[in-house]
């Protein structure tokens, strides 16, 4: 428990100093770095005068997907709440709560996620708004000016797409960071307002970004792109409640015609190797460096890393294993989640009596925890996603046969045979099962339930257990219950906020 402790204390130190650190600068190279002004003088009229100060700001606003939300909490709110995983870590009740469908408005984790992603929007907000103040010719050199609107735009689209996903309406802030609470005290808006910002974005979006910067991918993997924000509205436009199929097939299919010429690889566990990154499949990824706690991948030590002798998190679900299993996909569930003899602890789901010759399972995305500074990176938008996605929306706009034949591009590649068109519910199944598979532990099967509207139906239909232990022999089964409802779909709004604004409302059920 001490060598827990001291852990959870490391993640800690790691929140605190998030925003004092340097950030790789995405305007020439990932590999590059820049000393970044302090944070103070973000909302200062001295502070943005020259290209070169927005330049400085923008990398700034891509520091924010370096913070906790995006190297740990997407992956926890995506898989561990779904039927993807357990909590795993030992007990942690924040963590815990994830799992068990018991979020309260005070759990720490829901503060630093609203948080952090209002931090994000924060910093695009001062971009957007100080632009065009700033007269510098060399803005309007090759684009530049165009190239921080569209980024800056793109960004704030993201990081407003995963605060509506979590919570549904929230208060649309489009000022600076400012401290009038005139400004920032504003109400929720509805899911729909929200999602037509995210809309208005990304045209910004659009209209400004290139196909690609160069023909050096370590950059056009790693910024905003046209390709990025189109995948993006493909995304909105399917998971909004008003969703528009027409609009994901439009948007997938600029994707797919993209001079950037997005290929899947050929084979799936190059994705996650941790050699293959930058790649033709990916579309927009966190690029990590490694070796530097400053913008390392410290999350893949809380999935992985047995020898650190305690339980780690997002635990693979023995029904995820048996969908792995059912589908005879040995491809995708190697490459996804890797089973361990040996192990110095009890878990409750698979080993409880602590057996070291009993083999458990971890989460296998990333692959090199390499003591806290992983250089393993993270796909945030890929192209077998957006196929996927224009699968479904193949489906539900009634072209199965063409609905089969994108999903098959997928199934193709890790070599099991192809689906057939057997009705739109049969087809609706076959793909959520293909996306499963597909996408575990990238932060989808979450929002891929709450489309297809069984997410609550889904987790209460689930037969999982889970055992104890007595004088070293495993307890009879004991059923796990989920206790979904449609209210805990969204999560409740941090307390915190609560206090702090009086214009906000709870949402329904806490």
């Amino acid at each position: 428990m001490l060598k827990k402790m001291n852990i959870m204390e490391k993640i800690l130190k790691i929140n605190k100093i998030a925003c004092l650190v340097i950030l790789v600068t995405l305007l020439s190279s990932c590999k590059q770095f820049l000393d970044l002004k302090p944070e103070s003088t973000l909302n200062t009229g001295n502070a943005y005068n020259t290209a070169d100060d927005l330049n400085n700001a923008l990398a700034g606003a891509y520091r924010a997907l370096y913070y906790e939300y995006y190297q740990w909490d997407d992956i926890l709110l995506g898989d561990v709440r779904s039927d993807n995983a357990y909590s795993g870590g030992g007990g942690d009740a924040p963590i815990m709560a994830y799992d068990n469908f018991n979020i309260t408005t005070g759990n720490n984790r829901m503060y630093a996620n609203w948080s952090q992603l209002y931090i994000g929007i924060g910093r695009c907000n001062v971009i957007i708004s100080k632009l065009n103040e700033i007269k510098d010719p060399a803005l309007d050199k090759n684009n530049l000016r165009k190239e921080i609107i569209g980024q800056a735009s793109f960004l704030r689209a993201f990081h407003y797409f995963q605060l509506v996903k979590t919570y549904g309406g929230v208060p649309i802030e489009l000022n600076s960071n400012s401290a009038d609470p005139a400004r920032t005290n504003i109400a929720k808006s509805t899911e729909k307002e929200v999602y037509d910002q995210i809309d208005t974005d990304l045209q910004v979006a659009l209209a400004n970004l290139p196909d690609s910067y160069s023909g050096d991918d370590t950059v056009n993997k790693v910024k905003a792109t046209k390709g990025a924000a189109n995948a993006l509205l493909a995304k909105i436009w399917a998971q909004r409640s008003d969703r528009d199929y027409a609009k994901v097939l439009q948007y997938c299919n600029a994707v797919m015609a993209s001079s950037a010429g997005y290929t899947l690889l050929s084979n799936y566990a190059d994705l996650f190797d941790g050699a293959h990154y930058l790649n033709k499949e990916s579309i927009f990824e966190i690029s990590y460096l490694g070796g530097n706690w400053d913008v390392s991948n410290w999350a893949v030590q809380l999935f992985l890393a047995p020898e650190d002798g305690w339980q780690k998190y997002c635990v693979p679900s023995k029904d995820l294993v048996n969908a792995y299993d059912a589908e005879n996909d040995n491809v995708r569930k190697t490459a996804n989640i890797i089973f361990w003899d040996n192990i110095d602890w009890a878990d409750e789901n698979w080993n409880p009596c602590g057996d070291k010759s009993m083999f458990i399972p971890f989460n296998y995305k990333q692959k090199h925890p390499d003591g806290w500074n992983s250089g393993d990176h993270f796909y945030l938008l890929r192209l077998a996603d957006i196929l996927l996605l224009k699968a479904e929306a193949q489906n539900e706009t009634g072209d199965l046969g063409g609905a089969a034949t994108t999903v098959n591009q997928v199934r193709t590649r890790i070599g099991l045979p192809g689906v057939v068109a057997a009705g739109k519910d049969a087809m609706r199944a076959k793909i959520l099962l293909e996306r499963r598979l597909e996408l575990a532990f990238e932060a989808q099967r979450w929002d891929d339930l709450v489309r297809a509207g069984i997410l609550v139906s889904t987790m209460k239909g689930l037969h999982e257990v889970k055992y104890t232990c007595g004088d070293g022999v495993p307890s009879a089964p004991i059923a796990i219950s989920y206790d979904a409802t449609p209210e805990r779909i969204l999560c409740p709004i941090p307390q915190q906020e609560l206090d702090a604004n009086p214009k906000l409302v709870q949402n329904p059920g806490y």
